[in-house]
Parts: structure tokens; sequence; C-alpha cells
């Protein structure tokens, strides 16, 4: 019975990843790549200034580790079937699966890396969640998700906008997460402050 529950909790983990990547994405890509697009088109196709699943894939590999890795994969290659134009989508097919294995797998390298060096972040530390901390580790995993996809589209990115797409990458990476960090620091202050009127009341 325990192993059912165990097999229930982890596909619900799979699919609450999975969904909110995918909406993450959506809002990226209905909200922020139009705006981008219009001032910097050519990099707009690979990478965005504000990219919001970043978040998703710090927060998740922070709560379930190597276990997030899949998922993440999973959400970053719907999204791209669901909200990447056909004509995009068809000029980055030849390295689509390499693209997302590289940001699936990023978050988890700088969390490893992180802990080589005794900084072990990884939720339910006795210590407090540090936030500064999350983000450092978060542009760790930028740094290593630009450097990671400039070099799978290395074939298709003009030379001279080689540098200009990875510190798009970085930047939007890095701001992608800062946003998801300040929407959960605002749930979370909701939450203890709904909590806080109800305890008089019972």
């Amino acid at each position: 019975m325990r192993r059912v529950f165990q097999l229930f909790a982890g596909l619900q983990s799979f699919a609450v990843i999975t969904a909110a990547y995918i909406i993450c994405h959506g809002l990226t890509a209905w909200v922020v790549t139009p705006v981008q697009g219009i001032f910097l088109p050519e990099i707009t196709v690979f990478a965005s200034l504000i990219y919001l699943p970043h978040g998703v894939r710090v927060l998740a590999v922070w709560l379930l580790g190597w276990r997030a890795v899949l998922p993440l994969a999973a959400g970053a290659f719907l999204s791209e079937w669901i909200f990447t134009e056909a004509g995009v989508r068809q000029l980055m097919e030849p390295v689509l699966l390499e693209s997302v294995a590289v940001g699936a797998v990023s978050a988890f390298v700088a969390f490893e890396i992180a802990g080589l060096f005794g900084w072990n972040l990884y939720a339910g530390q006795p210590r407090r969640i540090s936030w500064t901390s999350l983000l450092a580790v978060g542009a760790l995993a930028s740094l290593i998700n630009s450097a990671g996809q400039s070099v799978v589209f290395s074939g298709l990115i003009f030379p001279g906008d080689q540098l200009p797409v990875m510190a798009v990458y970085a930047a939007g990476d890095l701001l992608g997460l800062a946003v998801c960090m300040l929407a959960l620091t605002m749930i979370f202050r909701w939450l203890r402050l709904a909590g806080k009127r109800r305890c008089p009341q019972e």
C-alpha cells in the first residue's frame, strides 16, 4: 500500500511540475516574447529576456532533487510543441531534444556543484530557506544553461549573435527566477497573513 501511495505522490509531483512549466512557458510566449520580438527579433527566436520556467526549474530541483529532471524535460518538450510557431520549431527541430535536455539538467547540475563546495541548498535542511542562496544557485544554473544552449544552437545562430543570445539566455533565466521567487514570497506572505486572521476567530 505504501508503494501505491509513493507512486501516486510521484505521479502527482510529475504532473504539477510539468503543468507549472507549461503555464510559465505560455506566459512567457504570450506576454514577453511578442514585446521582445519588436526590439530583438534575431535573438527572440532562441532566448527570452524573462524566462519564467527557469524559476520552475530551480524551485522544482530545490524541492525534489534529481527526481525533478524528467518532469522538467517533459514540460519543456510539450511547451515547445504547444507554443512555438511551426516555422521556428522546424528550424530548431534537429537540436530540440538536446536543448530540452540541457535546460532540464542545468538546475540539478548547479545544485550539485554547490553541494561539492559544502553548500547543500536542497529543501529539508535544518536551516531556514535562504532566498539569496537560491538566487545564487539559480544564477549558476542560468550560466550553465546559457553556455549549453549556445553550444546546442551554435550551428543555427549567426556568429555575431552568439554572445548576445548567450547573454539573453543568462539574463532571462535569472529574471524569470527572480519573478517566480517574488511571486512565491508574496503567496507565502498572503498565506501567513490569512492564517493570522483565522487564528483569533478560532
